[in-house]
């Protein structure tokens, strides 16, 4: 019984129907948004509302604690499936020369507010607290969007433009959910038009370098380089600006515009065969 069970379980995730794939997001995002108000409860009290960034305690249970719930649910997730090998094996398709240049690309602001950061602004322990938190951003959202999620489409039999649209897609409505946070709604679609885009490069750089970790690092770094650049979540006017944050500050939009030039070049289809590597 419990055999069949796990055999139907597997089955069920392994036929690579595209609802599948918003299913798991949706999930997902209801579990860690419980999670997040269930430790709000708990440990509320050691986040400043007013400025999430004013200790190490606050930004940890303010961002990362529910990550950490997360990173679990998603690991228990794949470890079910036997997904540990395939999502961080090799690419099964070869990424193109032409896409290298949106690696640099995504890389270039990250660079840029790695030293216009004011670090000193910070009280003691907040940066690397940061960083720490962006390690789990990176590790849960690439796993679930450029891992899970492309996983499902692909063994759907989907091509690779559809695969690229549909997770960074995903990633990006995913964001949504600050609005229960009582972001401006404004805002929060700005935030989805512009983290399509970074999502679509995070997919660049998972193809071009052949393995996801690459893109799990990447991230890891743009989000709380972006926090500690600007003073905060979704924010732009909380730190004071230099030129080099300056020429920081555009990339979100040009990523917008790179992910529409990239959607006309991504071409071909993951293969049958994962140990298989083709020209795309």
């Amino acid at each position: 019984m419990v055999g069949s069970v796990s055999s139907g379980w597997r089955d069920f995730w392994a036929r690579g129907r595209w609802w599948t794939a918003v299913l798991i997001v949706v999930v997902y995002l209801g579990l860690y948004l419980l999670a997040g108000l269930g430790l709000g409860r708990i440990f509320g009290h050691l986040v400043d509302n007013q400025n999430i960034f004013a200790t190490p305690a606050s930004v940890f249970f303010g961002i990362g604690a529910p990550l950490v719930v997360g990173a679990i649910l998603l690991s228990a997730f794949v470890a079910s499936l036997g997904w540990w090998r395939p999502i961080f094996a090799r690419q099964p398709l070869r990424g193109r020369w032409w896409m290298w240049i949106f690696v640099v690309f995504a890389v270039a602001p990250v660079v840029l507010r790695l030293f216009g950061i004011d670090y000193g602004s910070y009280g003691a322990g907040v940066v690397p607290m940061a960083f720490f938190v962006g390690l789990l951003i990176g590790f849960t959202e690439e796993l679930l969007y450029r891992g899970i999620v492309v996983k499902i489409l692909r063994d759907g039999g989907h091509r690779e433009w559809m695969v690229a649209v549909v997770s960074s897609l995903l990633f990006a409505l995913s964001h949504t959910v600050n609005l229960l946070s009582g972001q401006p709604l404004v805002t929060v679609a700005v935030t989805v038009v512009f983290t399509f885009g970074f999502g679509m490069m995070m997919y660049l750089v998972m193809r071009a370098t052949g393995n996801i970790i690459w893109a799990m690092l990447l991230h890891a770094f743009t989000d709380p380089t972006t926090f500690l650049a600007s003073g905060g979540i979704d924010a732009s006017n909380g730190a004071a600006h230099n030129p080099i944050l300056d020429l920081a500050a555009p990339f979100n939009m040009l990523f917008v515009a790179a992910a529409l030039i990239a959607m006309v070049l991504i071409r071909g289809k993951a293969p049958s065969q994962p140990q298989q590597l083709v020209q795309a």
